[in-house]
């Protein structure tokens, strides 16, 4: 009997050990989109304090850009401030041109947590959050430095609250170039001139507005399909950026290039729910900065190369030109007075803005 009460004792002793080493973390760190540390907020700092290894991460982010559109390199560069400024806690993989599906597959995937970032387009989202086609006010900014500094408005903060009623988190804004006209054989020079082509252009209600005010009817096609609708004529041309022009190779199949400029372009940066709530508030200030650091590098970088992207089209023998902003006056106006009094975010964005 004695013997027994040996080995009975033996083995518990056994067990609470093994269950001690294991509340304390001795496992090793877990590589995860979730934190590997128990404990958040106050909790989480205590026990860090203590001694315990801090949460490491493997961020899954996706776009629809080519590796060469300043979308992908602000993701290069977000991956970079990440790993710099979480001591190599935080490491993000980068899926471009689609690869994880549409910009409503990849919305449906940051929603349910399977991803983790996504840059999408103010222009699907608009889709889903009226508010975002405040970011389509034709003609609202003189150039990409003035859009830059409009992500730090109250209202642009509020556009992107609304992204929490979807069960996504907004964090910032990306910007590429403004958008510009392409056009496979026509010269358009007025808006008349657009009467009965049909363009390209990303579904959006004030998008689609816009170019079918001008006597052109719309295509939404996703932007793998473009090049090669172009080429056999299923469209006429398209509404771009001139960053997609080039990394997509849109002057084998176009000659002419209307640089309007007359939208800004943002991507809408955005977060899964689930992955941003259960980090602790150091490390979602991390993801913050990081994507901070990375929009203003992508913008200052981007305006820097305005001029040097319309000569590089133009060497690659398609006719670059400007139409004057005053032609598009009816569009402006029809766009201001219809999308104002649909939500007081767009009626706010265009009081602060509309210069």
């Amino acid at each position: 009997m004695k013997k027994w009460k040996k080995w009975g004792t033996t083995l518990l002793a056994a067990s609470l050990t093994i269950v001690m080493t294991a509340a304390c973390g001795g496992g090793g760190s877990t590589t995860s989109s979730q934190p590997a540390a128990s404990g958040t907020g106050a909790s989480g700092a205590e026990e860090s304090a203590a001694g315990q290894e801090k949460p490491t991460y493997s961020f899954k982010l996706a776009h629809i850009t080519a590796p060469d559109h300043m979308w992908h390199k602000a993701a290069e560069k977000f991956k970079e401030e990440l790993d710099k400024r979480s001591d190599g806690r935080m490491k993000l993989d980068i899926y471009p041109s689609s690869q994880l599906g549409t910009e409503a597959d990849m919305v449906q995937q940051i929603g349910a947590g399977s991803v983790d970032f996504g840059l999408i387009t103010a222009a699907y989202l608009s889709s889903r959050s009226p508010s975002f086609a405040a970011w389509l006010t034709p003609y609202a900014f003189k150039d990409l430095h003035e859009a830059n500094e409009a992500r730090s408005a109250e209202v642009s903060k509020k556009i992107l609250a609304t992204l929490e009623e979807q069960g996504l988190v907004g964090l910032d804004y990306l910007f590429a170039g403004q958008r510009v006209m392409l056009f496979k054989d026509r010269e358009v020079l007025k808006p008349e001139d657009m009467a009965g082509l049909k363009l390209r252009v990303t579904p959006s209600p004030p998008l689609t507005d816009f170019y079918q005010s001008l006597g052109a009817s719309t295509e939404g096609l996703p932007l793998p399909e473009v090049y090669s609708a172009v080429q056999t004529g299923v469209i006429d041309g398209m509404d771009m950026d001139l960053d997609a022009a080039i990394t997509n190779k849109y002057d084998e199949v176009v000659k002419y290039g209307a640089v309007t400029n007359h939208m800004v372009w943002p991507a809408v940066v955005m977060a899964s729910k689930s992955t941003f709530d259960s980090m602790p508030e150091e490390d979602r200030q991390i993801v913050r900065d990081a994507i901070a650091a990375a929009a203003d590098y992508s913008a200052t970088t981007r305006a820097g190369q305005e001029e040097e992207f319309k000569k590089t089209l133009s060497d690659r023998g398609m006719k670059i030109y400007e139409i004057d902003p005053a032609l598009f006056s009816a569009q402006i106006k029809a766009y201001d007075e219809k999308y104002g009094p649909t939500d007081p975010l767009i009626q706010e964005f265009i009081d602060t803005f509309r210069k």
